[in-house]
């Protein structure tokens, strides 16, 4: 479901505030040694970087494997979303009018292989391209490249046609290039686009597109016999692994301090214990018989204890999702008053975001948004069209504009919502808010499991106005420069529907700057180009923005350096210590 809400490909980190926590301005001396304890509730879903989805997964994979462009893990907004080079010796321009990147690898950066430590190589890079779109198990992100590499598109083609059997697809890799990828020696890799794409940098941090030894090919994608033999370029490598149960991260023999800019590898060891309850891990955490978190959220009652008494190992980051109401403009309901613009903005003016961020558990856990993009994508900045005080809403000036439009005596509006979680009540919030300025609110709740899947991407259901504003969610898949990831899905229409566009909203001079800012090259005027998108986006109101959620970290007394890695929304494993 691409972008919903999802754990999945992330994109993720901006701001932190951080409750009484002791900054750590960048990489220190650490004390070497020990054992990391993580609590989480499900195993890890893939150990195949190729196939990896879940931001938590992440986490695991940054231990365990490198990319060519990585971040800094750390509690400052821009640092951590700055790409830096791992295996690239350093982030490249690009030259060839933006089309053409070439990459130094660096020297000593290792296989753990089973013939011992091996160079990793531009062909492993190539073989790691070329695995994402295997007939077996293929790759989520597969998308975003396919059609930007030269020759992917052709390759994956032919690939399709294979039958997915181990022996099968060895030989179809054997046989067939990128043709965009060029491996011109072991230490330097060209790859070749098809358009300029300045995001390009951010996507190679994924894990989906790091190098893969050849070893891989006579293993079916992360098969058990892959997970048995698997070899790492991280700083630590699997030990004992017991599915759904428990996993041992023990150090990796082949990595060395000297080859990687971005973890130091404190810990000796990574101990993950799966299956155990929030309120179980919590505890632990607190009485220090755990030290870290995998995949739990921290449960309501015990993140009020622990703001209240101003605990200094709760941290707060930005994930980069937003919340926000979509708005029906392609139904005739009330006449098709929705495609009137002044109750588009009617509804912006009149929601309170403040009572929906106090609903969701006050300013530790979200607060207001008034754009597409959240903290942590590149082009987000502060601006609000439809100003209120306090971010509380403004009834009045919704009712004015209401009447303008010709409903003096306000309307009525039917709204779908996902019966899951605290989403009722959050329902039950934008239907009292917007009550104030006299847009009656119909709830209908619907399974969590249909919402998305059955009931909102169903475009009958919009035409025949089954809905008329609908609360959604979205994700970026990267971090930094992930606006695009944000804006194509949601926003853009070329005259094919788009799962996620629910009403193909279209505006031709926001797609125009786009295309732009995709094009560019530079930090600085990519965010510039993509702040002028939102702003032309939300002139149009087709959406209400109201919440950019944020996660909530807690780590046990004995961690040390707990800085957060951007692509996993948690404290690097591989850059905490110890202090027992």
């Amino acid at each position: 479901m691409s972008g919903i809400t999802r754990l999945a490909l992330a994109g993720l980190m901006a701001t932190t505030s951080v409750l009484g926590l002791t900054t750590f301005a960048g990489a220190q001396d650490g004390t070497p040694g020990g054992t990391l304890r993580i609590l989480g509730t499900a195993d890890i879903d893939h150990f195949d970087p190729t196939s990896g989805a879940l931001v938590t997964t992440n986490n695991f994979l940054r231990a365990v494997s490198r990319q060519l462009i990585s971040y800094q893990a750390s509690t400052d907004e821009n640092v951590r979303i700055t790409p830096e080079g791992d295996l690239a010796v350093e982030v490249p321009q690009p030259t060839n009018d933006g089309l053409t990147y070439t990459f130094k690898l660096r020297q000593g950066a290792m296989w753990n292989a089973p013939s011992g430590p091996r160079q990793i190589t531009s062909a492993d890079f190539e073989l790691g391209i070329k695995r994402l779109c295997n007939p077996a198990l293929g790759s989520a992100a597969l998308t975003y490249y396919q059609d930007l590499i030269v020759g992917l598109a052709d390759f994956c083609a032919g690939f399709s046609k294979v039958e997915p059997t181990v022996e099968a697809m060895k030989a179809y890799i054997e046989a067939n290039d990128v043709t965009g990828i060029e491996t011109p020696d072991d230490e330097t890799i060209v790859i070749n686009l098809t358009q300029k794409a300045g995001d390009f940098i951010y996507m190679l941090s994924l894990p989906t597109a790091a190098p893969a030894p050849v070893e891989v090919l006579d293993y079916m994608p992360d098969g058990p016999d892959y997970r048995a033999n698997f070899i790492a370029s991280g700083p630590y490598t699997p030990g004992t692994y017991v599915p759904d149960s428990q996993l041992q991260l023990v150090r990796n023999p082949a990595w060395s301090a000297e080859s990687d800019p971005l973890r130091k590898a404190y810990v000796d060891q990574i101990d993950i214990t799966f299956g155990v309850q929030p309120d179980a891990a919590l505890q632990q955490l607190q009485s220090g018989d755990g030290d870290m978190t995998y995949d739990i959220t921290i449960p309501p009652a015990i993140l009020q204890l622990l703001t209240a008494t101003g605990d200094d190992k709760l941290m707060t980051v930005s994930s980069g999702n937003t919340a926000f109401l979509f708005i029906n403009t392609v139904s005739d309901n009330n006449n098709g008053a929705l495609k009137d613009v002044r109750i588009r903005q009617a509804l912006n003016y009149a929601i309170d975001k403040t009572a929906i961020v106090q609903q969701q558990g006050g300013p530790t856990v979200g607060q207001p948004v008034h754009g597409i993009f959240g903290p942590g994508v590149l082009g987000y900045h502060e601006f609000n069209l439809y100003p209120s005080p306090e971010d509380k809403g403004d009834p009045e000036k919704a009712k004015a504009l209401l009447a303008e439009a010709g409903y003096p005596d306000g309307i009525t509006l039917k709204m779908p919502f996902r019966n899951q979680n605290n989403e009722p009540a959050i329902a039950q919030t934008i239907q009292a808010s917007l009550a104030k300025a006299g847009i009656t609110i119909e709830l209908t709740p619907v399974a969590p499991a249909d919402y998305y899947s059955k009931f909102m991407t169903n475009p009958v259901n919009t035409k025949d106005g089954t809905w008329d504003i609908a609360p959604v969610g979205w994700t970026p898949d990267w971090a930094g420069g992930s606006a695009r990831s944000v804006f194509q899905p949601q926003f853009t229409f070329n005259g094919t529907h788009q799962t996620y566009n629910y009403t193909d909203y279209n505006n031709p001079e926001a797609t125009a700057l786009g295309l732009e800012a995709v094009n560019a090259t530079t930090p600085e005027e990519v965010a510039a180009l993509w702040s002028k998108v939102d702003e032309l986006v939300m002139a149009d109101a087709p959406v209400v923005p109201y919440l950019a959620n944020k996660v909530l970290l807690y780590r046990g007394p004995a961690v040390q350096n707990f800085q957060p890695y951007a692509l996993g929304v948690q404290g690097d494993w591989t850059n905490v210590w110890l202090q027992r």
